[in-house]
């Protein structure tokens, strides 16, 4: 027979918004639990050097990521290594399944299962992950000064990752599948203003190649669409920008979403459209997704949180 749990506040993910609820809702003795979801520690644990996390010129993602964790603990967060499988937001106290067998009930709930970057799924641009292949541009782009480099995709980030990266790179080379991008036409502007652009329209990346011992990204082999041609591109940074895809499966026929899938908050707050039910970082948040944002939102969810079992007492 499965075991129940009850906690005031049941904190759903890790990353920087998940742990900085934690040190936040133990701090109001709330005694958090938190269940850090498939990818402990987040997207960052992808990621190698981090260099605009505040008080750090340069730390390791996974070290950050264990940082924060150990954080929470400290605070007195309860973390667990477990999976919610279904989430029941229509009554209080609301209920949470999970994968191990364990039922925890809730009095409040703070949703921080953030954002996956889409990939393309080749074997080579998994090979590569950290290492030259990248999905975030304002991440990673410091570290191809003087480099030429490729962005892959055809909307408004791809558009706009390709224009950040040129204060870094000496070319960047965006790759589209089709004849025409889908961006707003003032993004696309200002790319066919921008000499260190070129476009290659009707192509797509059939492998990422490079070295192993380092492991770095030496350049990709792209393919045309309509001829099967490959032509071979050098570059040391790959970057794909085919968009984000939110993890809000738990809660998609419960709470609102928008903007393709984002948990819809209260302007100025992390609340949703459910009393007691709060988002926080990428989760929630289309426009910036970086760190130093999550785990402000993690802190502005177990504040809310707090408020609200208060106002319940």
């Amino acid at each position: 027979m499965s075991a129940t749990r009850h906690t005031k506040v049941l904190i759903i993910g890790s990353g920087p918004s998940g742990y900085t609820a934690g040190v936040y809702a133990s701090r109001a003795m709330l005694e958090p639990i938190l269940i850090q979801g498939i990818e402990p520690g987040g997207q960052l644990t992808t990621t190698t050097e981090v260099e605009n996390w505040p008080g750090d010129s340069e730390v390791q993602g996974p070290d950050l990521m264990i940082r924060m964790e150990a954080h929470a603990r400290t605070m007195g967060c309860e973390i667990i290594g477990d999976i919610v499988t279904s989430l029941d937001l229509s009554k209080r106290p609301f209920t949470a399944q999970t994968d191990s067998g364990t039922v925890y009930t809730a009095d409040a709930v703070i949703l921080c299962t953030g954002a996956r970057a889409k990939w393309l799924g080749l074997p080579s641009e998994e090979k590569f992950k950290g290492f030259g292949v990248s999905a975030c541009a304002t991440c990673d782009g410091f570290f191809y000064r003087g480099m030429e480099i490729v962005v892959v995709g055809g909307g408004n980030t791809a558009v706009e990752e390709a224009l950040f990266l040129t204060n870094f790179a000496s070319k960047v080379t965006l790759i589209h599948r089709r004849d025409e991008l889908r961006a707003e036409r003032i993004l696309i502007n200002r790319l066919e203003k921008n000499p260190k652009i070129e476009t290659l329209w009707f192509h797509e990346i059939d492998e990422v190649y490079g070295t192993d011992a380092p492991l770095g990204v030496e350049g990709v082999k792209v393919k045309h669409t309509k001829t099967g041609e490959i032509t071979d591109i050098p570059c040391k940074g790959v970057f794909i920008a085919i968009g984000h895809a939110p993890a809000s499966e738990l809660v998609k026929d419960q709470l609102e979403l928008h903007h393709g899938g984002y948990v819809a908050v209260e302007a100025g707050s992390t609340r949703t459209a459910i009393a007691g039910v709060f988002a926080a970082g990428d989760l929630t948040d289309h426009t910036y997704r970086q760190a130093v944002t999550s785990a402000g939102m993690g802190c502005m969810a177990a504040l809310d949180a707090e408020k609200f079992i208060a106002e319940q007492d």
